[in-house]
């Protein structure tokens, strides 16, 4: 199995609590948070509950996004297809990886974010 590194570090406790899938999928769902709206649409439909509620900066349902745990993710597609924004594209597993930190604004499963590969602009 490929490596993660776009994690910045070890999986947050929460999520270390959710068991990791046993082999490296085909494809990867990646959020582009850019154009995510937080509507929760993604989480309804994913089969082993590896998308997480990134909240707001004061109030949990205020300016909240989503983000796939890639450690989780099985390359299923039925949050990409089910997205009404079209902001989950579904990339190679390496591309994938690559891409996390580009389209990552704010991370609860300890992925790197546009800010850390200096990407400060939307």
């Amino acid at each position: 199995m490929a490596e993660n590194t776009a994690r910045k570090g070890e999986r947050p406790s929460l999520i270390n609590t959710k068991p990791i899938r046993k082999k490296e999928p085909r494809q990867l769902a990646v959020i582009n948070q850019a154009g995510c709206t937080g509507c929760e649409a993604c989480i309804i439909f994913c089969p082993v509950d590896c998308i997480e509620i990134v909240p707001g900066v004061d109030f949990a349902q205020f300016q909240q996004v989503v983000e796939v745990d890639v450690e989780r993710c099985i390359g299923c597609a039925l949050c990409a297809k089910h997205c009404p924004w079209d902001t989950i594209p579904m990339l190679s597993y390496s591309e994938g990886i690559e891409k996390i930190p580009e389209f990552t604004y704010k991370s609860v499963c300890n992925h790197k974010t546009r800010l850390d590969i200096g990407l400060n602009t939307p």
